[in-house]
């Protein structure tokens, strides 16, 4: 479910959000997954890999909260390696609020 909506962002670690993105190269395309603070617009943590799965997210998220404070939430869209069991885990034993853009809602997470 969309949680920050209308929601007031006021400091740094308040929201999260994460995407990947698709980078063509030759001979065929690679994956970015990235994490950045809602309120600061910091990227906290990035990996490139060719493979769009958990291990990527994990590793980006896992890289992110060693590094910095916990965030209260963490917005992602609903894809599979957001929905993850491994993913989801993590966040709830954190105490982190989960939020999900509303399927085929692209612009909710358009701050990444």
């Amino acid at each position: 479910m969309y949680k920050i909506q209308g929601l007031n962002i006021s400091h740094a670690n308040h929201v999260w959000s994460t995407d990947i993105t698709y980078i063509k190269i030759a001979g065929g395309m690679v994956y970015m997954a990235a994490i950045i603070d809602w309120h600061s617009k910091a990227v906290l943590s990035h990996r490139i890999s060719n493979t769009m799965d958990s291990q990527l997210v994990m590793s980006v998220l896992n890289d992110a909260l060693e590094k910095h404070p916990h965030p209260e939430i963490f917005n992602t869209d609903q894809g599979s390696q957001y929905t993850s069991e491994i993913h989801t885990k993590r966040l709830k034993d954190l105490g982190i609020t989960i939020s999900m853009d509303g399927k085929g809602r692209a612009t909710d997470n358009s701050c990444i």
